[in-house]
């Protein structure tokens, strides 16, 4: 049985994070940690190694792209796979996200289907 995945996804929505944990532990082996926030996030970011991250832009306190800023500066997550999963979808926004490594763009509300494909990509899980 191959290893768990591990991902992590960031939303202040709990309501969001719910919805997108139930949709990830649909695929096989995916171990789903949650953060309501950015303090959260960086915390277990800092102390846990990520195959996949799902990352809010709309957050109080400091931002999505904030957020991702500094994790791909100085936690063991830094070349992790980073994928947005937000309302805000303007050119400028995708192109400093793409700026900061980001891998894939995800709007909401959410296509589950598009969802899982991502998700099943960035994982190398697509087809299994």
């Amino acid at each position: 049985m191959p290893a768990a995945r591990r991902v992590l996804i960031v939303d202040d929505e709990e309501s969001m994070r719910l919805l997108l944990r139930r949709v990830l532990e649909s695929l096989p082996a995916v171990e789903v940690s949650l953060a309501d926030g950015h303090a959260e996030a960086l915390r277990l970011a800092e102390s846990q190694t990520y195959d996949l991250i799902l990352l809010d832009l709309l957050m109080p306190g400091i931002d999505g792209i904030e957020v991702l800023s500094r994790i791909r500066r100085s936690t063991p997550n830094k070349a992790t796979p980073v994928v947005i999963v937000s309302v805000i979808t303007d050119q400028h926004t995708r192109i400093v996200c793409q700026s900061l490594g980001v891998s894939d763009y995800v709007a909401k509300p959410i296509d589950r289907n598009a969802l899982l494909a991502t998700v099943a990509a960035r994982l190398g899980t697509a087809g299994n």
